[in-house]
Order: structure tokens, then sequence, then C-alpha cells
């Protein structure tokens, strides 16, 4: 089901709904776009979000561009591992409303 080809089906998607896919596309650059936070920490992020949704296909793309960004392994790690405490820390909080 989740496979990196399906990806290409996306130009097919920018062809149905082309105002909306432009806007989306437009969007997606800007928001990665070297700011008060350069690129790379911003795909390191992105990565992290990945990893906590759970989407395989922003897993991979964000993947590939954090290492296109100059991100190494180990801050690949380290991003992995703050979505992990992000995604426990959830539990743990939300642990909070069964007790009485």
């Amino acid at each position: 089901m989740y496979q990196m080809s399906n990806t290409s089906r996306m130009k097919r998607l920018g062809e149905l709904a082309p105002d909306a896919f432009r806007a989306f596309a437009e969007f997606d650059a800007l928001a990665v776009k070297d700011g008060a936070i350069s690129r790379k920490n911003k795909e390191l992020i992105a990565v992290g979000v990945a990893l906590t949704t759970q989407c395989p296909y922003c897993i991979e793309i964000h993947l590939q561009n954090a290492k296109r960004a100059g991100a190494t392994e180990q801050e690949l790690a380290e991003a992995a591992m703050v979505a992990a405490a992000l995604r426990a820390g959830a539990a743990v909080t939300h642990a909070t409303h069964l007790l009485a």
C-alpha cells in the first residue's frame, strides 16, 4: 500500500485540483525555506513530526531532504529520539486524566 512510487500520482492530483495543489506546494516550499531557522533544522523538525505522525511518505521525503541539507546520522538519530520523547510524553501527560 505504501510505496514511494505512489508519489508519482501527485502530478495527477495537481491536475485535478490545480489551485489548491499549487497553493499547497508553494506553502510547503516556503515552510522549509531558510529563515530564522535553517532549512536543515526545519527538515530535522519535519523528520521528527513525520515519525510521530507515522507517515511513511513524509519520513522518506524529509529524510532525503534533511540529508541533502547536510543533516548527519547523529542529528537524525537525535531528532528521532526527540520525536520518541514527545510521543511518550503525550501518553504520560494524558495519563493524568486517569487519576481522580
